[in-house]
């Protein structure tokens, strides 16, 4: 088998990825027909109140955090996952009948929102962690990035279907075709081999359990890094929902299968980022400076793109940036995390990934409203060149990396002992299975 789908050897795996396929398709044709029927049908263009909608949908994540990290390290996690699978199917089947009825109002979608929220931040620590027993720790960066290839894979077809449906039929077949797809990951979970199952530690109980993740992640420089990265990208740079719908609808004048079609066209770039990413046998912290960079670089040139199909190809590059930046930093987060903290330790980073939403949201879609979405964009591309400039400090300071002349400009390490320990350490921290 290629080395690119190295963890598909597994038929744990097999299924999990062929189930996650399938819901991650129905979860992107939700968001799509969300966000688009909140611009533009429940309220008159207002792209603050689909920041608001993202910031109730992904805020628990920063709320809950306490709470669900422990629970996915202390209870068994294909029976945690079939419940919130179970429950994430019912909400969107309630939200399709509704629609369907034309009762539903902004406050409806808001509820709703929140509630998907809540039961997605006990959900996700323990999607993160679980894939860790499904595959052995060599094949985990891989398992990691044939994951985030499902999840853009689905955003190719997810978007652009949510987009011809809802100009068809309306946004609420759409919920009620994401309730059924959740059936596919209940499958799942149900046909996998327990036997083959690599079951993490439990989490002890006692004092101080919830805080002993919080207490590990702040001993760790290289992870402290990689946190203040994603939560800068997270929060206002990976706003694509504000961005794709207003720029599609307001600068461009276009409509829903315009707007679907752009988070298809991101989805290119991005899952032939996570793809390469599946190559890689180890993730590297330099891999994510870069990136960072790149997403910051990328943004800027969309924001200036004068025609809706020259924006469109210039999300490409954005994706492929994004992407390698987020699988290469979920790598290496979990493949440095001890397997008893995976579950705290990814409910951290899920919570600054995405529970700064509630934060970046709605500011990126007042600076929309105010001074149009190219500014909007313009954020995010500023935020990437940011964190990029905390990942470079980062290797200055800890790492010794400095610029010298000697007949031309190169990158050297001051301390060449000093990097070498710090990297020794590093590798230490890996678990080994």
């Amino acid at each position: 088998m290629s080395s690119t789908f190295r963890s598909l050897a597994s038929i744990n795996y097999r299924l999990w990825f062929a189930g996650a396929l399938v819901s991650n398709i129905g979860t992107w044709m939700q968001r799509t027909a969300q966000d688009w029927i909140v611009l533009t049908e429940l309220t008159n263009h207002d792209a603050a109140a689909v920041g608001i909608t993202m910031a109730l949908q992904l805020g628990p994540q920063l709320l809950l955090v306490p709470f669900s990290g422990l629970i996915a390290d202390r209870f068994d996690k294909r029976r945690l996952l079939l419940a919130t699978n179970l429950v994430m199917g019912l909400l969107a089947a309630g939200l399709g009948a509704l629609t369907l009825s034309g009762a539903a109002e902004l406050w409806h979608v808001y509820l709703f929102a929140l509630a998907l929220g809540i039961t997605s931040a006990i959900d996700a620590p323990a999607r993160q962690a679980f894939v860790s027993e499904l595959v052995s720790e060599k094949n985990l960066p891989n398992a990691v990035s044939l994951n985030s290839a499902s999840f853009n894979g689905a955003r190719l077809i997810g978007p652009a279907a949510a987009g011809i449906l809802t100009a068809s039929v309306g946004a609420g077949w759409v919920f009620s075709i994401n309730a059924l797809t959740f059936a596919a990951t209940l499958a799942a979970l149900l046909l996998m081999h327990r036997d083959e199952l690599r079951p993490a530690p439990r989490a002890a109980k006692g004092p101080g359990q919830l805080l002993k993740g919080l207490s590990y992640v702040a001993s760790r420089a290289d992870l402290v890094v990689i946190f203040i990265i994603v939560f800068l990208v997270g929060t206002f740079g990976l706003n694509f929902p504000i961005f794709a719908a207003t720029m599609a609808s307001v600068e461009f004048h276009h409509g829903a299968g315009e707007f679907g079609l752009l988070s298809s066209v991101l989805a290119i770039g991005s899952l032939t980022g996570a793809l390469l990413s599946a190559r890689r046998e180890r993730p590297r912290m330099r891999t994510v400076f870069v990136s960072a960079g790149a997403f910051g670089v990328t943004l800027a040139i969309a924001s200036v793109m004068p025609t809706y199909w020259s924006f469109a190809v210039s999300l490409i590059l954005v994706g492929f940036s994004a992407i390698t930046l987020m699988t290469t930093a979920n790598g290496v987060v979990q493949t440095r995390t001890e397997p008893a903290m995976r579950g705290r330790v990814m409910a951290l980073y899920l919570a600054i990934f995405m529970g700064g939403t509630p934060l970046g949201a709605p500011i990126v879609g007042f600076v929309a409203n105010e001074f149009g979405p190219r500014w909007a964009i313009g954020v995010g591309a500023a935020a990437g060149l940011l964190a990029a400039l905390v990942g470079l400090i980062y290797l200055v300071r800890d790492r010794g990396l400095r610029l010298r002349y000697d007949r031309g400009f190169s990158l050297t390490w001051a301390d060449r002992e000093r990097a070498t320990e710090k990297l020794a350490a590093d590798e230490s921290a890996v678990p080994r299975g």
